[in-house]
């Protein structure tokens, strides 16, 4: 396992030697997997050296073989009293023992937090890692450390929390979050496996392929933590990669799907570490003769305000929001400004924005989870309702654009239904307007 940042004094759990062929001063130490095949160690991936391309772990899942068990909050403190007894507790616990299983389940996500067994995220369903013991706080801290250098823990410690990404060698990378919670260190580890799907892979409408061909503006991909939204953007951006000779470059925090150059130049920034800001970074990206910028997040006016420039002048224009649907996306970009402002960016965005695609991951029936998207596409409609300020008519003109390939949640959630891949109760929690979709399930 090897840690994405680039220093040289990380502290892992075991550290076997580097390859003959990696220069010795780029080596970053890994762990040894418990396996009867180890992981062979990689330096810091760059998009010109590496082959590791990456599927989100909030992608759906095809495996349905994996354990789809649902524990209840008491199943889980059941288990953590059990693990408790001293026949339960193993001698030691070891972090590349704990990743292995998150990659055998399948599992998106790992938690580790005092007074808990490891417990794992599958199929969306929290599930404890059976005969693991209660941790405690110097377990949690080694488990933790194992996987960071002196400058992260020390940013870590001043900081309470800290995100970063890692290889688990040749396996997996795992994007993580270490905070502090009642004063003891925890952490979530979110599984990125190595396989990177294309956009039909993953089960989005045919239109959503489409976006990659678009030669200029700002396409949208929106929804909460843990919807597949890193993965369709991943699976765009390989898409233009392989069909397409442009220079892509990427600001993420942290890096996640990590892109080697094929037909198109890729250049990936990491906050913090190539870059001290999203802000800073979009500033000098015009200056790097980009045609496609993919920006991992819009956080607040200052980056909104400079995707929409980049997109003005020219390029191509990828990025994420936390929001539920089309018309939350929009209001959320225009509401960052000043009132005296909002009347320009409403102009500014109708003129740039191309689509929007808001999207969930809902349990699907036999185990897995597969994806639901809203899907928006900007046309003369749309644009006219963005620029006077009309987003909630926004819904309607959703559902009479079926034809350009727009489509609602509610009536994405119905199709899936009546095609028995989910259930109804499920549906119905990732509905929008629950009326519309009842009606929509029953076909009146």
């Amino acid at each position: 396992m090897q840690n994405e940042n680039p220093t040289t004094d990380a502290a892992p759990v075991a550290a076997p030697a580097a390859p003959a062929t990696t220069p010795a001063a780029s080596v970053e130490p890994t762990v040894t997997v418990a396996t009867p095949t180890d992981v062979v160690p990689n330096a810091r991936e760059t998009a010109s050296t590496t082959d590791h391309s990456a599927l989100d772990n909030a992608a759906p899942s095809a495996d349905t073989g994996s354990e789809s068990v649902v524990p209840t909050t008491s199943s889980i403190a059941a288990a953590a009293a059990a693990a408790a007894t001293p026949t339960a507790v193993p001698s030691s616990v070891r972090i590349e023992v704990l990743l292995e299983e998150c990659i055998k389940k399948n599992a998106s996500d790992l938690h580790i937090q005092v007074g808990l067994p490891p417990i794992l995220r599958v199929d969306g369903a929290l599930q404890p890692i059976q005969n693991t013991p209660v941790l405690n706080e110097d377990m949690i801290e080694k488990l933790v450390f194992s996987t960071l250098d002196s400058m992260q823990r020390e940013t870590l410690s001043k900081d309470k929390e800290f995100d970063y990404s890692f290889s688990f060698g040749d396996i997996a990378r795992f994007r993580v979050n270490a905070f502090n919670e009642k004063g003891n260190l925890a952490a979530a580890f979110r599984l990125i496996p190595t396989k990177m799907p294309t956009v039909d892979e993953l089960g989005m409408p045919q239109v959503v392929s489409t976006f990659a061909d678009f030669p200029r503006g700002l396409v949208l991909v929106t929804g909460p933590t843990g919807s597949g939204k890193s993965t369709t953007l991943a699976a765009l951006i390989n898409k233009i990669n392989t069909e397409k000779s442009v220079h892509i470059v990427t600001i993420e925090d942290p890096i996640e799907f990590t892109h080697k150059s094929k037909r198109s130049v890729i250049v990936q920034r990491e906050v913090h570490y190539d870059t001290f800001s999203f802000a800073r970074a979009l500033k000098s990206a015009l200056r790097q003769d980009p045609d496609v910028v993919l920006l991992g997040e819009m956080r607040d006016l200052e980056t909104i305000s400079s995707a929409i420039t980049i997109a003005e002048t020219g390029h191509l224009v990828f990025a994420t929001l936390h929001t539920n649907s089309a018309a939350q996306s929009i209001d959320r970009m225009i509401d960052v400004f000043p009132a005296e402002q909002q009347p320009q960016i409403r102009s500014q965005l109708s003129a740039v924005l191309m689509a929007v695609c808001s999207q969930r991951l809902v349990p699907a029936i036999g185990g897995g989870r597969v994806v639901a998207a809203e899907i928006m596409i900007a046309n003369s409609a749309v644009r006219s309702i963005i620029r006077e300020g009309k987003t909630h008519q926004l819904d309607t003109t959703i559902q009479t654009g079926a034809n350009e390939g727009m489509q609602t949640m509610d009536r994405t959630l119905a199709k899936l239904v009546q095609q028995g891949t989910i259930t109804y109760d499920n549906a119905r929690e990732y509905a929008v307007d629950m009326h519309e979709f009842e009606r929509l399930v029953k076909g009146v």
